[in-house]
């Protein structure tokens, strides 16, 4: 046959509905999962339908990626990475997915064709509720850039049926409802009904011996129940890799009692079912009473050994020994919630593979390393022993073995010194008993890294100190980043145009290239576009505001910015304490020269801390004033976001002027929330704290606005008996603010209502909002000189995103893989 035939035959081929990227591939492919999935037609669709239809014509492109990337790996025998968290925070799947795939404008015309909008279908979207703040989130940034890396990876943790909680807000406080995300389904997921594992709890032990006489540990669980995998594909982007996050589902072993249905209990005929399904149907109960303990307990348990046993099994089909284990798997526990792992490892190896104890530790403390995510004591979990041994007995053995082995070595290194062998104890024995679940990390990992250099130091210094002088080689400094595919191209297209216009393509997956905008920084041109990409962003804020809350928003004013769990040690407070200060100026000088500001506060505070759902309630009080009074209309408006998410991020993020971040020195491990704010040309108004010192050591002391207490100094004024009450009778401007709120303008006259908020700064302060407030009240006042001018403030605005090449987290992941994971990336071709 002819070339010139062949050619004219194969153009006339239809391209495959199910992999084609083309306007007319992905128009067929919309189609027909609007009538074969959903089961409509296009005159009687819904939007949810409109949606499902879409996504899944998206996940057939994921899943053939998928596949190559599977077969890929499977013929390199690659280093695989198993990330262990007990959150991920994703956020909506669709706009990022069509980001990575690369085929974004071609579905917006695909729709366009058939009379449906892009933006509204996407914004319909379900935001999964996997996560509960900064720990889910890094996790899923993570999970993006070890796709984009090409880095061989597995994700593992809880398909949680609901989220943490949405967040409603009624007469100024917060309101816990249910996160139902999955109401309509998760079109993104593959349920995978034959990778399922037993989880037993409970019980006893027994010792028998094997076949050759050694004596072994039985574990006997009064309780079973079964982990079903849930599979959602994960994209890099400009890439073909496609890594997975695996989530469990819990299920009863028998779902069905026929014994007791038959005998007229129908209730009794369900309930193992129902007691087994609670185990993954919320994310984080509230852990105050002991049942909210121990179903905690149990979901860290649950996960960590299906994903063990996940582990295990593709392992043993490589045939190569179990010793070899951790030379397949760099598994990385994210904070203490999947600690469980080490002693559900050596059980494994122990009990079940009938490893020798010495080899099983051996591969267990090569297999793991553990990420530190606090700086707080209170925050280290610690599990009561007889919650412990009454849902994991065989554990409890195991740890007390490993702990029996670790103070045998700890006594011979440090013999007159039994404090420090105490505190280094996986069991706390300072009164009631307790399993220390860091300490187990600590010990039952090759590597320790914290997530900022400053918090690398103060875990060496303070928490973990006595571990780290045992083995200082063990710790290591891993820089939080996130990832500027969601936080800039997905949420920001007007900035994602001007830089790829500026800089060209690429920049998404190199982010030290922004640094190329640097030399516009003082270009006229160059700064009237940017402040225009900033403007249409506040307007989009704007809109969505009013269309939520009814509030209407100046765009020309300041947006001064605070997104984040609501935590007294986050200081909300003195962020509130800055606007009564700019109330009582404009009610005392009604003329006074002010700089607008828009103050915009979101985040969720944890259903038993009363403290923060007051100070909840204060912000709406003070909004409510502020936003009625006619002296300061038009110069001070205070908004409360209800149920900050990604999604609602979005919005915020390259909307804001201002970045508050504001906590007590010493006690943020990180934060990423200052990153995704300067990356979108918000300036940061801090401390420092957490990443805060490595942003303006990057962006320039010149390009930060500082204020506050450094960590040695809190620590110093803490321990020379701080006394609040000496700075509120010193500073006229601070009493009036404290008096203000204490008279009752902010609640209807009643005075007590805020009474515990004053009464704990009067008398102790804890995170010294006294001690840094004349420091922060001046720095604002800088803030808004430096606002006033419009190309200065410019020029700092676009510097502050040319200078955050290092918080990407493609770095972060790069670091990790270099020095503790020791992986490779790996790349996938596509097959036909």
């Amino acid at each position: 046959m002819p070339k010139a035939h062949v050619d004219a035959t194969e153009a006339q081929i239809p391209e495959n509905i199910r992999t084609g990227d083309s306007v007319e591939a992905l128009k067929r492919a919309f189609l027909d999962h609007l009538f074969y999935t959903q089961g409509r037609f296009l005159e009687v669709a819904t939007p949810n339908d409109h949606y499902q239809a879409l996504a899944h014509t998206l996940r057939d492109r994921l899943l053939h990626r998928w596949v190559n990337s599977v077969q890929t790996y499977a013929k390199s025998n690659c280093r695989t990475v198993c990330y262990l968290s007990a959150e991920y925070l994703p956020g909506p799947h669709l706009a990022n997915n069509l980001l990575n795939l690369g085929i974004t404008e071609n579905v917006r015309q695909a729709l366009a064709q058939l009379d449906l909008d892009l933006e509204t279908i996407i914004e319909h979207e379900e935001e999964p509720g996997l996560g509960n703040g900064g720990l889910g989130r890094l996790a899923a940034c993570f999970m993006d850039s070890l796709a984009t890396l090409q880095i061989p990876a597995m994700s593992y943790g809880i398909r949680y049926e609901y989220g943490i909680f949405d967040q409603q807000i009624r007469d100024g406080w917060q309101v816990e409802t249910t996160d139902t995300w999955l109401h309509y389904g998760n079109p993104w997921e593959v349920r995978r009904p034959n990778i399922v594992y037993e989880v037993g709890i409970g019980g006893h032990t027994e010792q028998y011996a094997d076949a050759h006489g050694q004596t072994r540990v039985r574990w006997l669980p009064n309780e079973v129940f079964r982990g079903v995998a849930h599979d959602t594909p994960i994209l890099g982007y400009g890439v073909n890799t496609v890594n997975l996050l695996r989530l469990w589902g819990a299920e009863a072993a028998e779902s069905f009692d026929f014994q007791a249905f038959n005998q007229g209990d129908y209730v009794g005929a369900v309930m193992r079912q129902v007691r087994s399904e609670t185990i993954s149907k919320v994310l984080y109960p509230n852990d105050e009473a002991d049942m909210g303990k121990r179903l905690r307990l149990l979901q860290q348990y649950f996960f960590v050994s299906c994903s063990l046993q996940d582990m295990l099994r593709i392992f043993i089909t490589t045939g190569q020994p179990l010793e070899h284990f951790h030379e397949k798997y760099a598994a990385q526990l994210n904070d203490t919630h999947p600690t469980i792992a080490v002693a559900e490892l050596m059980r494994l190896l122990v009990d079940v593979q009938l490893m020798e104890w010495d080899a099983a530790w051996a591969v267990t403390r090569k297999t793991f390393a553990y990420t530190n995510h606090t700086l707080l004591p209170e925050a280290l979990e610690k599990w009561p022993l007889p919650l412990f041994q009454s849902v994991l007995p065989r554990h409890l053995e195991i740890i007390y073995a490993i702990n029996s082995r670790f103070m045998d070595d700890m006594r011979l290194r440090y013999p007159f010194d039994q404090d420090r062998v105490a505190r280094l104890s996986i069991i706390d024995e300072a009164g009631p008993r307790y399993v220390r679940m860091a300490n187990l990390a600590c010990v039952g990992s090759h590597a320790i890294n914290g997530v900022a250099a400053l918090h690398t130091q103060l875990l060496g210094d303070t928490v973990l100190k006595d571990f780290h002088d045992v083995w200082p080689e063990k710790f290591q400094n891993k820089t939080n980043g996130v990832t500027p595919r969601r936080f800039i191209m997905v949420s920001n297209p007007g900035l994602t145009e001007l830089l790829t216009e500026t800089l060209g393509e690429g920049w998404g997956k190199d982010l030290y290239r922004l640094r190329e905008i640097e030399r516009h920084a003082d270009d006229a041109a160059f700064q009237a576009r940017w402040r225009a990409v900033k403007l249409e962003r506040k307007n989009n804020l704007a809109r969505f505001v009013e269309a939520r809350l009814g509030i209407q928003l100046d765009p020309a004013s300041l947006f001064d910015v605070q997104v984040k769990r609501i935590h007294e040690y986050k200081r909300q407070l003195l962020n509130l304490l800055h606007i009564v200060t700019l109330y009582n100026r404009i009610k005392r000088n009604p003329g006074i020269d002010l700089q607008a500001r828009t103050f915009i506060f979101g985040g969720k505070a944890a259903p038993g801390y009363h403290m923060a759902k007051l100070i909840i309630k204060l912000i709406n009080a003070v909004a409510d004033v502020v936003n009625r009074d006619h002296d300061v209309a038009g110069r001070l408006k205070v908004v409360f976001i209800p149920n900050f998410n990604v999604k609602v991020a979005h919005h915020v993020y390259p909307a804001a002027n201002l970045s508050e971040q504001i906590s007590t020195a010493g006690k943020e491990a990180s934060g990423t929330g200052n990153m995704k704010f300067s990356m979108n040309g918000a300036l940061t108004i801090g401390t420092l704290d957490g990443a805060n010192v490595e942003i303006r050591e990057e962006v320039g002391a010149e390009n930060f606005f500082l204020f506050g207490l450094t960590a040695p100094e809190v620590e110093r004024v803490q321990a020379e008996s701080y006394r609040p009450w000496e700075i509120y009778q010193a500073q006229e401007e601070l009493r009036a603010v404290i008096d203000l709120i204490g008279s009752g303008l902010f609640s209807h006259g009643d005075g007590s209502l805020f009474r515990p908020i004053i009464d704990h700064l009067m008398s102790r302060d804890d995170y010294l909002l006294f001690a840094d407030y004349s420091s922060y009240i001046a720095c604002q006042e800088a803030v808004s000189r430096a606002y006033a001018d419009e190309r200065v403030w410019t020029r700092m605005s676009i510097i502050n995103v040319a200078r955050m090449g290092k918080f990407s987290s493609d770095r972060t992941i790069e670091e990790y893989c270099r020095e503790i994971w020791k992986v490779k990336p790996v790349t996938v071709q596509m097959k036909a």
